[in-house]
């Protein structure tokens, strides 16, 4: 009966790998190993913090980025006032015909001998 008293539990052991104290084997180097993440729990929680601090300014600076990037484009439904519309409707509506060309060709004032016009060369 005495290896009765050395065995936790009471039952008898057939070896020494059995005997559990507490939930661990006795070999174990660190019985408390799957709870040392709590020994650094004040930098983990302080490093996540950073991160997700890090990660909100950035999606501010894009927001505003964006919102810079749509100021300086030109939008015409938003950037014209409500009657340029109008305008651009009549233009759509302009044509230009050449039935009258030999009359306004006949009137004209330029020389039709003329050189042609080439910018940046001097004559």
């Amino acid at each position: 009966i005495p290896e009765v008293a050395k065995t936790p539990g009471g039952g008898s052991g057939s070896g020494k790998d059995e005997n559990v104290v507490n939930g661990h084997k006795e070999g174990d180097a660190n019985p408390f190993a799957e709870y040392m993440w709590m020994e650094n729990e004040e930098e983990y929680n302080r490093q996540v913090e950073e991160e997700l601090l890090e990660q909100e300014f950035l999606e501010r600076c894009f927001q505003e980025m964006m919102e810079e990037e749509d100021q300086d484009w030109f939008i015409p439904a938003r950037d014209l006032p409500s009657g340029v519309g109008n305008i651009q409707q009549q233009f759509s509506g302009l044509s230009v015909s050449d039935g009258n060309a030999e009359d306004i060709a006949r009137k004209s004032s330029l020389n039709p001998e003329a050189k042609e016009f080439v910018p940046g060369v001097k004559y």
